[in-house]
């Protein structure tokens, strides 16, 4: 069984090597996290708000092509999850492209990012499978594992802020990056450190 999502949030981070989109149960309150690639990041938030390009990118090329051959991209399944060790990001999700041609369903295998950045513009219907959905948002049952995961997601904040604070200590930087970058950087050192105090509050309560 599919289960029906739709594309809740995308944290991008430009001087980040990776970037985050939150999927949501549609009409449900379960939601979970897939790390991509700042380009893929990049052409799924231009392609929700349509901005144009000079010349046609990857993902505006392959809608293209599925045009002309008279097809249409009916839905999009991330259909399996595979762990690929006990690091950080040790998982990674398979998805395929279901390609509508008359009465002809056409399946190809496609990386979530590149099927949620072609179909960004069409509002294409995001399915998860059922085991999938319940692996991604499956809690922690114990304090510690609790307490565990805080942690390392602390340790990867201060590391994250330190970097971004040294960037913006930078006169070379600050001198060369135009101002929207260096706003958008001061955004993202808010935002992290509004987070890392938050866990860091949690933390303290749960001793």
């Amino acid at each position: 069984m599919d289960v029906r999502m739709e594309l809740a949030r995308i944290l991008i981070t430009e001087f980040g090597d990776q970037q985050v989109i939150y999927l949501r149960e549609k009409g449900g309150e379960r939601t979970f996290p897939i790390v991509i690639g700042l380009p893929e990041a990049l052409a799924i938030d231009r392609r929700l708000k349509n901005l144009p390009v000079q010349r046609p990118m990857t993902h505006d090329l392959m809608a293209s092509i599925i045009e002309v051959m008279g097809g249409h991209l009916e839905k999009i399944v991330i259909n399996d999850l595979r762990k690929l060790g006990p690091e950080e990001f040790g998982q990674t999700f398979i998805a395929t492209i279901h390609i509508r041609r008359g009465k002809e369903l056409i399946p190809i295998d496609s990386r979530p990012s590149d099927a949620i950045a072609l179909g960004a513009a069409f509002n294409t219907p995001i399915y998860v499978a059922q085991h999938v959905l319940e692996e991604a948002t499956k809690e922690a049952t114990s304090k510690e594992d609790r307490v565990e995961l805080l942690r390392n997601r602390l340790e990867v904040l201060q590391a994250r802020i330190q970097k971004v604070s040294q960037r913006l200590a930078d006169q070379e930087f600050l001198a060369q990056a135009s101002e929207a970058v260096v706003e958008e950087h001061r955004r993202v050192l808010n935002e992290m450190k509004t987070e890392y105090e938050a866990i860091d509050r949690v933390l303290k309560k749960l001793g």
